[in-house]
């Protein structure tokens, strides 16, 4: 008996492992699942913390600062033309670059907005590890986006993170496709008018063209192995009228994924808890446990007995 007992609790305990890694693998398998979404969302939600207080800041100043700051930003870019390769030499002037238009205080210049592919994101100094895995990022050596001739603005933000969205879906725009770049109390609109793909060293692309203005959006690819830059170019174009910006509110999860996502792993965890918590435990049953069962029974069937007996009387 005791024998049997054991392999009895040896059972229990190889079934109860066998439970809890299967559980455990199921938790694994829902994080990596959830991860891009929720990661998005919790991306997307900062994003757009991000540009409500840039505008915030922004509202704060008058036409005075407006001035002093488009001026600064001006005679930056005037000084980058000087350069005789700005993308190389355009360290010397770091100084002045990362303190233009930084109203904030914490690297923002402005945003751009892409209607066509639902993205909206705020536009930091440089393009930096840090900057590129949660927003977009001015590349440096390129004009400032506050527009003009002669100037060339690069905007570049990475694709297909597994934790935000950025530039991911930026191959879908075609030529005339538009989209703005806000940079203080102003909102420049371009039209796209080429895209190409290129090697990481062609920076040809990216030059200033005399008397135009355009804006290229950066990104890598193909997607998932980035041994290519795909660059999207777009001119300067006047605003259209009446129209209405909306700064888009953090993309919302649907229900029916935040609901299994929630409600999923907490239902998981109360199993692990379970498991730990409650053991079975054998019935045991004593020999008087025995004796006063079986007394009972006799009772029930002499109470039973009788009442045959009365009815056949009666009958």
């Amino acid at each position: 008996m005791k024998n049997k007992e054991k392999v009895r609790k040896r059972e229990r305990k190889k079934g109860s492992l066998s439970t809890i890694i299967l559980v455990v693998i199921l938790l694994i398998g829902l994080s990596v699942m959830l991860y891009p979404t929720i990661s998005d969302y919790w991306n997307s939600f900062h994003q757009t913390q991000a540009i409500a207080n840039y505008d915030a800041v922004v509202a704060e100043l008058d036409e005075t600062d407006y001035e002093v700051l488009f001026a600064e930003a001006e005679q930056y870019n005037e000084q980058l033309r000087g350069l005789s390769a700005p993308f190389s030499e355009s360290e010397r002037l770091s100084e002045a670059y990362n303190n233009v238009l930084d109203v904030a205080g914490n690297g923002i210049i402005g945003y751009i907005s892409i209607n066509k592919i639902g993205v909206e994101l705020p536009i930091y100094h440089g393009t930096s590890e840090s900057v590129l895995n949660v927003a977009a990022g001015h590349l440096e050596g390129s004009s400032l986006p506050i527009g003009g001739e002669s100037r060339h603005s690069v905007i570049s933000a990475h694709r297909g993170l597994p934790s935000a969205k950025l530039f991911t879906d930026l191959d879908r725009l075609e030529v005339t496709d538009t989209f703005t770049i806000t940079i203080l109390n102003q909102v420049l609109t371009y039209e796209v008018d080429q895209i190409l793909i290129v090697e990481p060293t062609q920076m040809e692309a990216l030059n200033v063209t005399q008397g135009k203005d355009y804006c290229t959006l950066l990104t890598c690819t193909p997607y998932g192995i980035n041994s290519h830059r795909l660059l999207v170019r777009g001119h300067r174009i006047e605003n259209v009228q009446g129209a209405i910006v909306i700064h888009k509110e953090a993309t919302k999860i649907p229900p029916y994924i935040a609901a299994p996502a929630i409600a999923i792993p907490m239902l998981f965890v109360l199993l692990l808890i379970s498991l730990f918590a409650y053991r079975k435990k054998p019935l045991k049953i004593s020999t008087q446990d025995v004796a006063e069962l079986g007394r009972k029974l006799q009772d029930s069937s002499k109470v039973t007995g009788e009442s045959i007996k009365e009815q056949e009387t009666k009958e």
